[in-house]
């Protein structure tokens, strides 16, 4: 353990030296790759300065424990820096195993609309919902992508971008099939129905990992529809992108600008075709293990929300809250929570 620290105490160091080149300091990209990999190891390096200091507490209580006039007193803060110490080690046991690098990541959300008709629809936008009120809480921002609004309320699709500190390492729990249990307004009979919602969190691609070839996109412009807004839709500012290699299709019309409209659906492209070779070389190196959790398909059947018992489960870990209306507010800390331990858990078993 002490070995691993040394060296990311020594690659932290070297990374400080680099960012100052001028050379580095004039190129964008190298800057945000070292920038970025010095973020990834700074509190591992913040916790063996933290190590090294309690060690020569440790030390110097240790002197003075035969002390006739200090002994008392040194003694108290051996046992009260010994206990700072052990609680430290079980920490820096978390902090040095694997990281993924997409943690410090924002993220595009898609969700969609899928069994149940409308009420799949109407709460695929709760859950849109649930994750603004989460980002209010956590102060990211929020800037809706792409929208097919539904006309029983709710969206077919919703696609927005979550902004801010480490939103991909809580957000990527949230990957796969949303299931809900609860009596539809149009219900006449107070038949509880079982609807879905599904999930696609996607680390946002940055200019590092961004890599389209233009050439191989193809551009088509058209008027917008659906609930646009008058201004949206009386423009040709609606703008398609077919990615041609991989057939991946975007649609971007939530802005009256055509220009903007094509930043946004560019961005949204170049996330998805990261995401999708992120998830090739996960499957050629053999990583996506069994007892993985998040980042999961989306057809993988992930959580229920259940109305009448107020009740959420997350059945990939056995989780259940019986907090179902306060989840909806944005209260969902505990789930992820409860998912990040458990992760942890697993990476320092080995599985």
């Amino acid at each position: 353990m002490i070995e691993r620290l040394q060296n990311i105490e020594k690659r932290y160091n070297e990374l400080n030296e680099e960012l100052m080149k001028p050379e580095v300091i004039s190129n964008v990209k190298e800057t945000l790759k070292l920038t970025r990999e010095q973020a990834s190891i700074k509190d591992a390096y913040d916790a063996y300065q933290e190590y090294k200091k309690l060690e020569k507490n440790i030390e110097d209580a240790k002197d003075m424990v035969k002390d006739p006039e200090l002994g008392e007193m040194a003694k108290e803060e051996l046992e009260e820096n010994t206990k700072k110490l052990d609680e430290l080690i079980k920490n820096i046991e978390i902090l040095l195993l694997p990281k993924d690098p997409n943690d410090g990541k924002d993220v595009i959300v898609e969700i969609r609309g899928a069994a149940g008709g409308d009420e799949g629809n109407i709460f695929a936008g709760d859950l849109f919902e649930m994750y603004k009120k989460l980002a209010e809480k956590e102060g990211w921002k929020i800037e809706i992508m792409e929208e097919e609004k539904s006309e029983a309320g709710g969206y077919s699709l919703i696609s927005f971008m979550v902004k801010g500190e480490n939103v991909y390492s809580k957000l990527k729990y949230e990957s796969g099939a949303h299931r809900v249990q609860r009596v539809p307004s149009t219900e006449t009979q107070g038949r509880v129905h079982t609807s879905t919602a599904t999930v696609l969190v996607m680390p946002e691609a940055e200019e590092v990992d961004a890599d389209l070839d233009m050439n191989e996109v193809r551009i088509d412009i058209t008027r917008a529809s659906g609930c646009g807004g008058q201004g949206v839709n009386t423009t040709d500012s609606a703008v398609r992108l077919t990615h041609i290699p991989t057939g991946l299709v975007v649609y971007s019309q939530t802005e009256r600008s055509q220009i903007k409209n094509k930043e946004k659906a560019i961005k949204i492209l170049q996330t998805r075709l990261y995401d999708l070779r992120r998830q090739e070389q996960e499957k050629e190196i053999g990583s996506e293990r069994r007892s993985k959790i998040g980042t999961g398909d989306r057809s993988e059947k992930i959580r229920t929300y259940n109305y009448p018992q107020n009740r959420v489960t997350d059945h990939r870990i056995g989780f259940t809250l019986n907090t179902l209306d306060r989840i909806m507010q944005g209260d969902i800390d505990k789930v992820i929570d409860a998912l990040i331990t458990e992760d942890q858990a697993r990476k320092l078993r080995g599985e």
